[in-house]
């Protein structure tokens, strides 16, 4: 049976609080909604919620900045947090103040009873773990707030306060070693040694001797006793990069070592004890190379305590603008010439479909900065430094493209549609061309309603309803800080 309690929902946008507002009280809970920290104080005092749903960005402060204190006074109340500043930032600040669950704009509705649904569970059952970690939250390496990486931002957050073992999953250049930096240099272990070591980059005889150290004699040209990367990572973070390429039987061993938590160095005989935590990457797909007995199960197993998969570029295209802007910023910052890029050169970014990911772009505009005479990246410029016809020359091609997806999409359409006549095609054309034509209008002026409407052709009022109808906040797709 269901748990059924009160709820306190805190937002400024009235759209907001009516539909989370029902959705909740169909659920059967109590619900009262405020758009502002002074109305949420109050109501706290006399409501007295069992849950408290809040936004971060209100008319009156920060959201986030006093829930450590709210919790201090009420510690059985549980914390949700609504927030359209979508980056690894919020999502930790989110938990370090103590929040329950932390959930980016747009929200998935279904999520958020769920999540409220588990925090009156957690409360029945006296199992609420909340207060400050106070864990430093500046200069993370992380970009994007696309929603591919927010599930990212999320899982980094709810691993911090632990030790578990994390097997992050991604295409090369995706990030993976950020993934596994951050979780370090963000959680407990932060003031400890993060030592990586890449299985592809070492011949695999040497595979144990670099991961578990020597003895003096142990083979040719041990000369004294030598410390493996374990050792060497001793109370920190191992990370275990392209761990799908380790030999079978180094695997065995890592196997052995991850299970008793003592490595014996080759050549020795006496086992240390060592106290690590263990972050592996791959590029590969494990369970198919535990289908060609290529990597062993049980370890799998092991390592895939918590799985973080890293999306390719080409799958958070909303993101390259923002990573664009920050690895030009970056550059400057490291004494290269500041440069931005040109309108035409920005939809030439966009359009290219990043094979070498994260990676790829940060080496094309580090290289832009470098090589362009002019302060402004003009688009042929950017085509010159691209591989060939990896861009179109012009912008009729994508026009081209667009109108023969369209008549694809409606010849099937009217297949089925001829034995449903109360289908409405236009409708369900809007549905998908609308929102795609709005986030790309809206992050390019920076989220300002005003200017996208008018490059729109529409009025501000219907945008907004439309923004609306379509679960689009406009704060979220902004492409600057």
């Amino acid at each position: 049976m269901r748990k059924t309690g009160s709820v306190l929902v805190v937002d400024d946008d009235p759209a907001i609080c009516v539909v989370v507002g029902e959705a909740l009280r169909r659920q059967g809970h109590k619900v009262k909604t405020v758009s502002s920290i002074r109305q949420r104080t109050e109501l706290l005092e006399s409501f007295a919620p069992d849950v408290l749903i809040t936004d971060v960005m209100l008319p009156d402060g920060d959201g986030l900045e006093d829930v450590a204190g709210i919790l201090g006074r009420w510690p059985e109340l549980h914390v949700i947090i609504l927030s359209a500043q979508n980056t690894l930032n919020t999502a930790i600040r989110a938990t370090e103040k103590g929040a329950f669950e932390y959930l980016p704009k747009p929200f998935d509705l279904n999520e958020l009873t769920r999540a409220v649904s588990d925090a009156l569970r957690m409360k029945e059952d006296g199992s609420a773990d909340a207060g400050e970690s106070h864990l430093p939250h500046d200069g993370l390496p992380l970009v994007g707030r696309s929603p591919a990486m927010q599930e990212v931002y999320r899982t980094i957050a709810r691993v911090l306060s632990n030790d578990l073992t994390i097997l992050v999953l991604g295409e090369s250049g995706t990030g993976k070693e950020l993934v596994a930096e951050a979780i370090h240099s963000l959680g407990q272990r932060r003031t400890k040694p993060f030592v990586a070591i890449n299985m592809a980059a070492i011949p695999r005889e040497l595979i144990e001797a670099e991961l578990f150290g020597y003895e003096k004699g142990a083979f040719t040209g041990a000369h004294s006793r030598t410390a493996g990367k374990f050792e060497q990572a001793q109370g920190g973070t191992l990370f275990l990069d392209e761990i799908g390429d380790m030999p079978m039987e180094a695997q065995t061993r890592l196997l052995r070592v991850l299970q008793s938590g003592e490595v014996t160095t080759v050549g020795g005989s006496k086992p240390v004890r060592v106290d690590v935590r263990i972050i592996a990457a791959t590029n590969k797909d494990l369970p198919e190379l535990i289908e060609e007995n290529r990597f062993r199960q049980d370890l799998y197993y092991r390592l895939n305590v918590v799985p973080i998969s890293l999306p390719p570029l080409r799958e958070r295209r909303e993101d390259v603008m923002l990573l664009a802007r920050h690895f030009l910023d970056q550059a400057a910052l490291e004494g290269l010439p500041r440069k931005s890029l040109s309108d035409e050169a920005a939809q030439l970014l966009m359009l290219y479909h990043w094979p070498g990911n994260v990676r790829e772009l940060q080496n094309l505009m580090q290289r832009l900065a470098v090589l362009s005479r002019e302060n402004v990246i003009a688009a042929d410029i950017l085509r010159n430094a691209l591989p060939l016809d990896a861009v179109p020359t012009d912008f009729t091609a994508p026009t081209e493209q667009l109108a023969q997806s369209v008549r694809e999409w409606a010849k099937r359409q009217l297949s089925i549609g001829l034995s449903e006549p109360n289908r409405n095609l236009h409708d369900d054309l809007l549905s998908v061309v609308e929102p795609i034509l709005f986030q790309e209008t809206l992050a390019r002026v920076d989220g300002n309603q005003l200017r996208a409407a008018g490059l729109l052709g529409i009025n501000r009022n219907t945008l907004r309803k439309k923004l609306t109808d379509y679960g689009l906040d406009p704060l979220q797709l902004r492409l600057n800080d």
